[in-house]
């Protein structure tokens, strides 16, 4: 017979009270209709290592109750089976247990887990509960994912992921900072609800630890890898202090304040505040000048009371700025006749004086009338001689003045002159024949002397055409200026004056600014004021008992050096020489530039000028070469060179993105028409040399800057340039129609050679009583760059006010020489060379000096020198001309010689004591 027939007539073997069985009782009213009810069903359940559990189930009226595993029924001998009797309803109830072992669980083989399920019999039937699966716990020993650590800022969001290990049952995760538990719920910043992932969403410093994800169920607890957490805080600058003292108490000094990166301070590895700690500035203390007498003066005539008197005056020089009085009297008197004394003369005396007034007024009246017939006699010409001397024919200074109606030397005698315009001519004048007023052609006046001015005052000079220009030299030397630069002029006859108005007509305007000066062994500096241009030579690049007038100058007409394709002039032609001198040391020559070598678009090359005239490329600024070095900064290229000759930069954009810096300004000066003002607004290479130009053209205009110059970024994407006038006030002022926007082509902007650009606008106020102006100057390149000139000013001379044309001038002298011309002092440059030319296994000799100072590139043109730190430090002079102080140099010192004891007595004290000393010499 079957288990499952045997299992039935065992079920109905126990109803029928055979064998050991007992019927219900009768007394249970409610049994004949009830079906059995579970009062426990069993229960998932989990077998931890090789421990079997225990299913158990429990139901009431039930029979039998046997359970069945995987669809098949667990064998009567394997239940353990108790009975009891529900004492408030009289039920029978029956409750069953079943072991499942682990083995039992493995050789399972199904579509689902191992499962079990009670049936219960009752007199109407059966009832069955619910499946109860059986799985064997574990859990695996690897993180699916450890959380990583993370360095963030403070009040940025930290996310720590973790991944548990694989379990049956799933794992349960929990963190744990620095082995302490972290409780989500009562810390609001914190979330670990999202996926096992630790969450917070803004970083204190607190926050900063080791974090653990711990993973654990039934079996076992596994810990991930710990994740170091680190909040840091980037430093921020405190407020400046007040600025210190004077350093000195008298003349001129300096004044520095300081700050701290302290607001806050940099926590945990955050990066340290930007900028300088330091500031400095120069001072002056205006010093005690005490006074001083100036000399008796004679003594006055004797007085009835027979005495004379002398006086003197505190003013030789007067105290000033809390000076000391004079000390003593300031009158005397004595007596003027030895003791002998006349009391009763008293016509005596006033015959005296009134004598001595008779012949001082006889004499003023001779000298009057001999200047008079003198100026006479000088009429026909239009000139004032200054000095007298001129008269004998020696070379002098004249005022040439307007020149008087009906002068033969006027080109319109009806033209009336103005006398606000001022030219200045640098060149001799010789009177030879004060009869004919011969004048000498310029190309013999050349030598011997140059440094006579004539200056002249005429309107008719304006017409000219020789241009106003800065002009700084000495006495020009046949063999120290360069070939090609005379100019010829024709003869002016003594007896014709139309070819001598002719002959300055045709003048050519000067096209080039000047400087010279006189070096020897200890070396020097030669700036070209206002131009960024300047040349150093280094001490020891002259030899010894020699000396060389060495000259600088600027190409300001137009530039020789033509452009090939799509290459552009960068920067101004500048000539330095005598080309035949020879240094054993190379000089470094600064030249400012306009391109924007803030990114990798522009090839720029130095070129060289032959002496046939022809233009080549001595080396790519990016090129590594022995012969030169050039070191690229934003707005100057400072060059090492052996040889003098004419050098220029050229640029050839690599991309559209290739940009040029132009400086954009505007002016303004009223027209001859008492209603109208007119407006020119430049564009120019940003270069001072060419603004200066610019300046230059202006003042003989006449012209006001209205506006600090801005810089424009023009791109070389073929986009054309427009500048426009802008919120011009209504019922105030008017702009011609159509003229208020005015476009310049492309070409003309890039290719414009250092010539200046500029769009003229004229406006027109509606009556004479408007005396303001403001509108904007708008100047934008299209699908480019854009600067908004911002205009406020007044029409009228007396209320404007004036904006420097230079924001910095440069040194009062164009020339330096020796010790004063270099910021860092020879016993300190020695003790620096000594320290770095000697090569160090580690590393620790002029390729640091270099590094530290900005200098990464082309290392082996220094390697080939005999001083390598000697010329790095002469690249620092170039670079540093305009830097208020030695704080980079002291910088890379104090970084490097905390590795070099032979640096440790160059003190910062030093560095500020030398950096004064050339401060005061220059004048900064």
């Amino acid at each position: 017979m079957c288990y499952q027939c045997r299992l039935c007539s065992d079920v109905l073997f126990d109803f029928t009270g055979t064998d050991n069985g007992e019927a219900l009782p009768e007394s249970i009213p409610s049994a004949p209709g009830t079906l059995p009810h579970f009062i426990e069903e069993p229960d998932d359940a989990y077998i931890i290592k090789s421990n079997p559990i225990a299913l158990r189930c429990k139901a009431r009226p039930a029979m039998q109750i046997f359970f069945k595993c995987n669809g098949e029924w667990v064998h009567q001998n394997e239940h353990v089976s108790e009975e009891s009797l529900d004492e408030s309803s009289g039920l029978k109830v029956r409750e069953v247990f079943i072991n499942v072992t682990r083995q039992q669980v493995e050789d399972f083989h199904g579509p689902e887990d191992y499962w079990c399920q009670c049936v219960a019999w009752s007199h109407l039937g059966t009832s069955k509960s619910r499946k109860a699966s059986v799985r064997i716990a574990y859990l695996r020993k690897n993180f699916e994912q450890d959380p990583q650590g993370r360095e963030v800022p403070i009040e940025g969001m930290i996310v720590l992921h973790c991944r548990p290990p694989e379990g049956v049952p799933a794992a349960e995760v929990e963190w744990l900072k620095n082995e302490e538990p972290i409780d989500s719920e009562q810390d609001e910043n914190i979330d670990t609800r999202a996926d096992h992932n630790l969450i917070i969403r803004q970083a204190r410093l607190s926050d900063s630890g080791n974090y653990t994800c711990m993973a654990a169920n039934i079996v076992a607890k596994r810990r991930s890898l710990s994740a170091t957490v680190v909040v840091y805080v980037n430093g921020g600058w405190s407020s400046w202090t007040e600025w210190s003292a004077c350093n000195v108490r008298c003349g001129r000094g300096w004044q520095k304040r300081s700050r701290t990166c302290t607001n806050p301070a940099p926590l945990n590895g955050g990066a340290f505040c930007e900028g300088m700690s330091v500031q400095k500035i120069t001072c002056t203390s205006l010093c005690p000048v005490d006074g001083s007498w100036e000399v008796w003066s004679e003594w006055s005539v004797c007085s009835p009371e027979c005495e004379h008197l002398r006086i003197r005056e505190c003013t030789a020089p007067p105290p000033r700025n809390g000076g000391k009085f004079c000390e003593g009297l300031s009158q005397e008197s004595e007596n003027c006749t030895d003791g002998l004394c006349i009391l009763g003369i008293e016509n005596a005396s006033d015959i005296a004086l009134y004598s001595g007034l008779g012949a001082a007024v006889v004499a003023v009246a001779v000298l009057v009338i001999g200047v008079t017939l003198y100026r006479r006699s000088q009429s026909d010409y239009g000139v004032d001689v200054i000095d007298s001397s001129a008269l004998t024919g020696g070379f002098q200074t004249f005022n040439f003045k307007t020149v008087r109606q009906g002068n033969s030397l006027l080109l319109n005698s009806a033209m009336q002159p103005d006398l606000t315009v001022s030219r200045t001519y640098s060149g001799p004048i010789c009177l030879q024949d004060p009869l004919d007023k011969e004048l000498m052609t310029e190309s013999s006046l050349f030598n011997p002397l140059s440094d006579i001015k004539v200056k002249v005052q005429s309107s008719f000079m304006v017409s000219l055409g020789v241009s106003e220009r800065a002009e700084y030299h000495g006495k020009n030397h046949s063999r120290t200026f360069p070939h090609g630069n005379n100019h010829s002029f024709s003869t002016m006859h003594p007896r014709n004056k139309t070819p001598y108005i002719q002959n300055l007509s045709s003048l050519p305007t000067r096209t080039e600014l000047r400087t010279t000066g006189v070096f020897g062994h200890l070396g020097g500096r030669l700036v070209m004021p206002n131009t960024g241009v300047s040349l150093l030579i280094p001490h020891g690049a002259i030899p010894e008992e020699n000396s060389w007038e060495i000259y600088m100058s600027i190409n300001q007409g137009e530039p020789s050096l033509q452009s090939d394709g799509s290459e552009v002039l960068l920067s101004p032609e500048v000539t330095c020489g005598p080309p035949d001198m020879i240094v054993t040391t190379p000089f470094a020559l600064t030249i400012p530039h306009c391109a924007d070598v803030s990114s990798e678009h522009w090839n720029i090359h130095l070129k060289k000028r032959t002496q046939q005239g022809k233009w080549e490329e001595v080396m790519s600024v990016e090129d590594e070469s022995t012969s030169c070095y050039c070191l690229l900064d934003p707005f100057a290229c400072h060059v090492l060179l052996d040889s003098f000759g004419t050098y220029a930069l050229t640029g050839e954009p690599i991309t559209d993105c290739a940009v040029k810096q132009l400086k954009v300004a505007v002016f303004g000066c009223m027209s001859c028409n008492s209603l109208d003002y007119n407006l020119r607004v430049y564009c120019v290479d940003n270069t001072p040399c060419a603004f200066q130009e610019v300046v230059s053209d202006e003042r003989h205009q006449g012209g006001q800057l209205l506006e600090e110059p801005k810089l424009l970024h023009f791109k070389g994407n073929t986009f054309s340039l427009q500048i426009s006038v802008l919120d011009i006030p209504p019922f105030l002022w008017r702009i011609k129609p159509f003229t208020a926007c005015q476009e310049v082509p492309f070409s003309r902007v890039w290719c414009s050679n250092r010539q200046p650009l500029h769009c003229a606008f004229s406006l027109e106020r509606y009556t004479p009583t408007t005396t303001q102006l403001s509108c904007k100057i708008c100047i934008r390149q299209l699908k480019g760059h854009e600067q908004i000139l911002q205009v406020q000013t007044s029409i009228l001379e007396s209320e404007r006010e004036t904006i420097t044309f230079f924001a910095q001038e440069d040194s009062t002298f164009p020339a330096q020489t020796g010790p004063k011309a270099f910021k860092i002092p020879y016993s300190i440059r020695q003790r620096i060379c000594a320290t770095f030319d000697t090569p160090n296994a580690k590393g620790k000799d002029w390729q640091m000096l270099a590094q530290k100072n900005s200098i990464n590139r082309n290392l082996s043109y220094f390697a080939t020198q005999s001083s390598p730190s000697a010329v790095i430090l002469n690249l620092w002079e170039a670079r540093h001309q305009h830097d208020g102080d030695l704080d980079s140099l002291a910088c890379a010192l104090e970084e490097i010689g905390r590795t070099h004891t032979k640096l440790s007595n160059i003190s910062e004290s030093q560095l500020d004591e030398a950096d004064f000393n050339y401060s005061r010499q220059n004048g900064l």
